[in-house]
């Protein structure tokens, strides 16, 4: 979603762009208005051998275009973007959508951590422009190698456009509190396993999971196990759009990361911004970044700790009393005048109109 957001900024602002990624069996189709985009297809579907070839078939790809900028998302294309800016003489946009080093899993494979680190070691110092999307991510890469990128939340775009969903689909009845938990990586740590828990034995209470990952299978299963499965809806990974219309129609939404790698201690989860545009309040673990955006709004309740119990105390909390998820709904709505892309963007703009301009002096 946010190189979408930025291919049509950029296609709106008058450039021509063109938006080139990884084929994958989860890939949506990319239909932008402006914006023509392409997909690499590897013949390997994970480890080293398809990043290296994906980043060799990227730098050839890259080698005989004609640009003015290039921007690379992540660490995995910075080589081959940074390599070929260098060769054409054009500037070249970082854009760092989390602390790649610090993924969770990631120090255990020591070989993979240890490429990535050193590939980070010798580009990232040579980096002039770079923009990240949370200010304490910002700091780790200034304390590490002294750049100084700038925070590009990734805030939602307006969804008055959209109509939601019926919460009939969901089988809840006119009371039941209707809860929504995103993700397009739904894996260990994400609080998912703790929130399936929650539901064992609550009341008045539907869930609606809506995304793909490696642990739904396995949630699905304990739903079934639990007794839980009929308060349950998993729905597949589908378009923001769509998706949004599902969550507009929810009262509450989840956001359950655990401090278990630094780059989750402090993200700034798509998914929070997401049930802020939707005016619905957030449930949110208790790490910096996010109960920070929470306390500051007042648009939503930070978790002591996520576990089951603490989840589904907080959920009867809500189901039992509708005056104060009411305010708790109208503090979300707020605090999305302030927190939406329509005003995040113009930082954006400005930051690329001013690489432009520096480098045509």
């Amino acid at each position: 979603m946010r190189v979408q957001k930025q291919a049509l900024m950029l296609a709106e602002a008058g450039w021509s762009v063109t938006v080139i990624g990884r084929k994958s069996g989860s890939t949506l189709p990319l239909n932008l208005p402006g914006v023509t985009s392409m997909r690499i297809r590897v013949p390997f579907r994970r480890g080293p051998g398809m990043y290296i070839l994906f980043n060799m078939m990227l730098f050839r790809h890259l080698l005989f275009r004609r640009f003015d900028l290039c921007v690379a998302c992540d660490l995995d294309t910075l080589i081959p973007c940074f390599a070929v800016a260098l060769l054409h003489g054009r500037p070249l946009i970082y854009d760092a959508h989390e602390y790649f080093t610090g993924q969770q899993g990631l120090a255990e494979r020591r070989i993979k951590y240890l490429a990535w680190r050193k590939a980070e070691r010798i580009v990232l110092p040579r980096i002039k422009y770079m923009i990240t999307v949370s200010d304490s991510i910002a700091d780790l890469y200034h304390r590490e190698y002294g750049v100084n990128p700038m925070v590009i939340r990734n805030l939602a775009p307006s969804v008055n456009h959209l109509l939601p969903h019926d919460r009939s689909e969901f089988g809840a009845g006119k009371n039941d509190l209707v809860v929504v938990y995103q993700g397009s990586g739904i894996n260990e740590g994400r609080g998912a396993a703790e929130l399936i828990s929650a539901m064992d034995g609550i009341e008045g209470v539907r869930l609606v999971i809506i995304g793909t990952g490696d642990i739904i299978e396995s949630l699905k299963l304990t739903a079934r196990e639990t007794g839980a499965a009929d308060k349950i809806v998993f729905l597949p990974r589908m378009p923001w759009e769509e998706m949004m219309r599902y969550t507009m129609s929810c009262d509450a939404g989840l956001s359950l990361d655990t401090d278990t790698c630094i780059n989750q201690r402090y993200s700034l989860p798509n998914k929070l911004f997401d049930y802020i545009a939707a005016g619905i309040p957030a449930i949110v673990s208790p790490l910096p970044e996010v109960s920070a955006i929470i306390e500051r709004y007042g648009c939503g309740i930070v978790l002591g700790e996520v576990t089951p119990l603490a989840i589904r105390d907080t959920l009867e909390k809500l189901s039992s009393n509708p005056t104060f998820l009411s305010s708790l709904k109208e503090k979300a709505t707020e605090a999305r005048i302030e927190l939406n892309w329509e005003k995040e963007k113009i930082k954006e703009q400005e930051f690329f109109k001013s690489v432009i301009q520096l480098k045509s002096h």
